[in-house]
């Protein structure tokens, strides 16, 4: 769908303050110039729609701030072939990043009317190839693995281990760890039979449910 000129202008700018802040893949940053973030918030807040922040989308979640989405797409290395899993889709923004990026992807998201909105979302952004699905997402989606990369938008108190179970070789892993307060991000990647973890910076998101995540 095209912008109106203003928010293309907005969206321009965005990139180039992430650019800033050290985003260095020039594949994250043209995922970003071309996906309309205005189309997955609240109109309330639409006009904040390209400010470097979270945003309130209801249901007690957030679309989170564009850096975090650009650091954990950068973070995983996604190449045009790749089957990606994601675990939280929220409002599908960072799905249709995904889409820009990868060959196929799999959204699963716990609470239903945020996935029928995002669903809804993906089509006006004229996104094709992600599939979102309404499960426990700390529990992955076995049918489709083996994932080249599974990004987490929710904070887990450890690494889920249904998702490292559902890597493909070399596939990574990116998903805040930590309390509820206060998390960072973890990319793991398998090695054979090795995981290979490293830590990140410091992130907060809403907590992961679920069977592998946090209690209710």
């Amino acid at each position: 769908m095209t912008a109106p000129p203003q928010l293309t202008g907005a969206r321009r700018r965005l990139v180039e303050e992430l650019r800033h802040k050290g985003i260095r893949s020039e594949a994250v940053l043209d995922a970003i110039a071309k996906t309309p973030r205005h189309v997955f918030v609240p109109t309330g807040v639409a006009h904040r729609a390209y400010e470097d922040s979270a945003l309130p989308i209801g249901s007690g979640q957030t679309i989170s701030q564009p850096y975090v989405h650009a650091r954990s797409l950068e973070l995983a290395a996604i190449t045009p072939t790749d089957t990606v899993l994601e675990v939280g889709t929220g409002s599908g923004y960072q799905s249709a990043l995904l889409g820009a990026l990868a060959g196929t992807v799999y959204s699963i998201e716990t609470v239903a009317p945020l996935a029928d909105r995002a669903r809804e979302a993906l089509r006006l952004a004229g996104t094709t190839n992600v599939h979102v699905i309404v499960g426990d997402g700390s529990a992955g989606w076995a049918a489709n693995a083996p994932y080249d990369a599974i990004i987490v938008s929710a904070a887990a108190p450890s690494v889920p281990a249904p998702l490292v179970s559902q890597l493909a070789e070399g596939g990574r892993l990116v998903v805040p760890v930590g309390d509820r307060e206060a998390q960072r991000l973890i990319l793991a990647t398998r090695r054979g039979t090795r995981i290979v973890q490293s830590d990140g910076e410091p992130v907060r998101f809403v907590p992961l449910l679920g069977e592998h995540g946090w209690s209710a």
